[in-house]
C-alpha cells in the first residue's frame, strides 16, 4: 500500500514539474541617476503568456517633457554616464522604431511623459521581449531613461540624448 501511495505522489510531483514554466516570470530594475543627474525610479517586468507587462515609474525628470525609454543590451551601469549599458537591445537585427511596429528593436519602449512635478510612468505589454530564458530575454540587461524625446527615426538611437538613469534588470 505504501508503495502505491509513494508512486502516486511521485506521479503528481512529476506532472507538476512538467507544467511549471522554466525560468523566472518576474524581473525588476532599480533606476539610479547617472553622474550629475537626479532621476530615479523602478521598472518591473512580468511574463504573462507570450507578452511581458512592463511598468516603469520615474521621478526627477524635467516637468512637462518627454523622455526616451529603452532596454539596453548590457546590464552594466558602472560608467557613470550609462554608456556601459551599450546600445539598444536588438536580438533580431531590426531598425530602431516605434513600440508596437513590426520594425523595431526589442528594447524600444514607449516614451515617458513627465507631469508638472517631474514624474512619469508607463504601463505597457510588449510582445518581442521575454523574462524567461531565450534570445529575447531581458534578464541581465539594463533600462535607460534618456534626457530627451525619442524621434523614433534616427538610427540606431532615436536621438534621445544623454542617459539620465540606468538600472540592471534582475530576476525576482
Amino acid at each position: 500500500m505504501k508503495s502505491i501511495i509513494a508512486a502516486a505522489a511521485a506521479a503528481v510531483l512529476l506532472a507538476a514539474c512538467q507544467t511549471t514554466p522554466q525560468g523566472p516570470t518576474m524581473a525588476t530594475a532599480a533606476l539610479k541617476p547617472t553622474k550629475g543627474n537626479k532621476t530615479i525610479g523602478e521598472a518591473t517586468f512580468e511574463q504573462v503568456g507570450d507578452k511581458v507587462k512592463v511598468v516603469v515609474f520615474v521621478q526627477g525628470l524635467k516637468p512637462g517633457q518627454e523622455h526616451g525609454l529603452h532596454i539596453h543590451e548590457v546590464g552594466d551601469c558602472s560608467s557613470g554616464d550609462g554608456m556601459s549599458a551599450k546600445g539598444h537591445f536588438n536580438p533580431y537585427g531590426k531598425p530602431h522604431g516605434r513600440p508596437g511596429s513590426a520594425e523595431r528593436h526589442a528594447g524600444d519602449l514607449p516614451a515617458l511623459k513627465a507631469n508638472k512635478r517631474g514624474r512619469a510612468n508607463v504601463q505597457v505589454e510588449m510582445d518581442i521581449i521575454t523574462v524567461t530564458p531565450g534570445p529575447a530575454s531581458i534578464i541581465g540587461r539594463s533600462v535607460i531613461v534618456h534626457a530627451g524625446p525619442d524621434d523614433y527615426k534616427t538610427q540606431p538611437t532615436g536621438n534621445a540624448g544623454a542617459r539620465l538613469a540606468c538600472g540592471v534588470i534582475q530576476a525576482g
